[in-house]
């Protein structure tokens, strides 16, 4: 077993690292392969971390918003330093292939330069009085302290898509990343804390159940922005409305590729495959549900079935796979268990069947099936894998239907050249992100991301929307005598 360049990641509290019990890491790609060791805390210490945090904000609010953007314009410059760094450790802890894992980095530099120029940018607005001696102004004010739970998924770009606008607006902030991600945590906290004052982000490590609901319940934040689980997740919203704290919570999804009879197939393939079985299927924006009208279904299925043929999976280093293994065991079983069903239920249309490494991971053959309908387990469950179900629809309009016939509604995708069916499908589609010939997932970090339905609290993340999120509006008037 190798153990060379074992990372060690604890959980950092105003600044000093605390110890704790150890957890080792092994790569999913290669199971025989350490990673990491992680050292554990528990839940007496989230209070000492939201004290820290608390007093930390004070000085850090009190800072103009030039200071602050130029303080996120050297973290950005420290996260690019390190990409490579980042992006192998990532890659080697949870799976995600190497060269998705660059580009994440590379997402990540690109929010903190976004929101730093924020620093510059107007925080409110003059607004007319009905006294003319009156001076009237609103303006944005931080929230305080704010707990981010951040999924294994995306270790890098979801982390900084919810602390860089935190940071900008003036909070202070509580990370509880999941244990799958949190050596990559780490890595990002060292990073942080090479420019950062002490306490302004307090990382925690551990139970998500144990220092979650810590957090949640009992912790003095001001806010907390969630992404995991819609169970998990509606647990927290309940918590958080409870105590009145403001909470954002993006969940689940069960997103749609739409094939109408007019698309240009080589271009829908290559967005489906992609949108399908990249970071092999763990997005929260993946398609695991394909409509196609009736009349170009055999020429769809022929051509993904040759498509997914050729598809490249092995270990998650090694730049010429498409696909790397599921994160974890767990992932492993749970993913299993739907392709069993599949296997028993539905029938193939398109399958990858050798596996490019001898190693022994958690790899998982991408799969797509036909032969079930709308209402059936794996066309309304999110799988959170390299699999997808196809469903024929008569015509547009039944194609429509069953696109939003799901308790989800995070991402939607049509393939078509009408001009006509697209903007009906952008107004008719009930899913917070709707899209034209591209795939599902894939939304740039400057515009808003979120959900309707089950897939989210209806707030967004991303571009402006997330200042709205972590700021309060103060509404000022002035009166001059004379």
């Amino acid at each position: 077993m190798h153990m060379t360049n074992v990372y060690e990641a604890y959980s950092v509290i105003n600044g000093k690292q605390q110890d704790g019990g150890a957890t080792t890491i092994y790569n999913p790609s290669n199971l025989s392969e350490h990673v990491g060791i992680l050292h554990d805390v528990s839940s007496p210490v989230v209070e000492e971390a939201t004290e820290a945090a608390k007093h930390a904000q004070q000085a850090w609010a009190s800072l103009s918003g030039l200071k602050k953007g130029a303080t996120l314009e050297n973290l950005a410059v420290k996260l690019e330093e390190n990409k490579e760094d980042i992006a192998t450790l990532a890659s080697s802890e949870m799976g995600k292939p190497i060269k998705e894992m660059k580009g994440e980095v590379a997402r990540g530099v690109q929010l903190l330069r976004y929101y730093a120029a924020e620093g510059s940018r107007s925080d409110g607005d003059v607004i007319p009085a009905a006294d003319p001696q009156v001076h009237q102004y609103s303006k944005r004010v931080p929230l305080g302290v704010v707990g981010v739970i951040t999924p294994w998924n995306f270790p890098v770009a979801i982390p900084i898509w919810k602390i860089a606008p935190a940071l900008i607006c003036g909070n202070a902030v509580v990370w509880k990343p999941a244990k799958q991600a949190a050596l990559t945590a780490s890595k990002i906290m060292d990073v942080f804390q090479e420019v950062l004052p002490a306490g302004l982000i307090n990382m925690l490590i551990g139970s998500g159940s144990q220092l979650g609901n810590t957090l949640l319940e009992k912790a003095t934040i001001d806010a907390l922005s969630f992404t995991g689980s819609t169970a998990t997740g509606l647990h927290a919203a309940a918590i958080c409305a409870s105590r009145n704290i403001k909470y954002q919570t993006e969940m689940g999804g069960k997103n749609v590729a739409v094939v109408l009879d007019d698309a240009d197939l080589d271009k829908t393939v290559s967005a489906i495959l992609s949108g399908t079985f990249t970071s092999a299927g763990q997005k929260c924006t993946a398609s695991s549900r394909i409509v196609a009208e009736k009349t170009i279904m055999p020429a769809l299925k022929d051509k993904l079935k040759t498509a997914v043929a050729e598809l490249r999976v092995g270990e998650a280093l090694d730049e010429q796979n498409f696909l790397g293994p599921v994160s974890s065991k767990d992932q492993y079983e749970k993913v299993n268990g739907y392709i069993s069903l599949a296997k028993k239920e539905a029938n193939v249309v398109a399958e990858t069947e050798t596996i490019a490494s001898d190693q022994e991971g958690y790899y998982i053959q991408p799969l797509i099936v036909e032969g079930v309908d709308a209402n059936h387990t794996l066309a309304q469950e999110e799988v959170f894998g390299p699999f997808a179900v196809l469903l024929e629809a008569e015509d547009f309009d039944e194609a429509i239907d069953i696109a939003n016939h799901t308790d989800y509604g995070l991402s939607a995708s049509i393939f078509t050249n009408d001009l006509s069916r697209s903007h009906q499908f952008l107004e008719r589609s009930e899913a917070g992100m709707v899209r034209v010939n591209l795939e599902t997932a894939g939304v740039e970090f400057q515009a808003p991301f979120g959900g309707m339905k089950m897939s989210s609290s209806h707030t967004r993340e991303q571009g402006q929307a997330a200042l709205e999120f972590y700021s309060e509006t103060k509404t000022c008037a002035i009166k001059h005598n004379g």
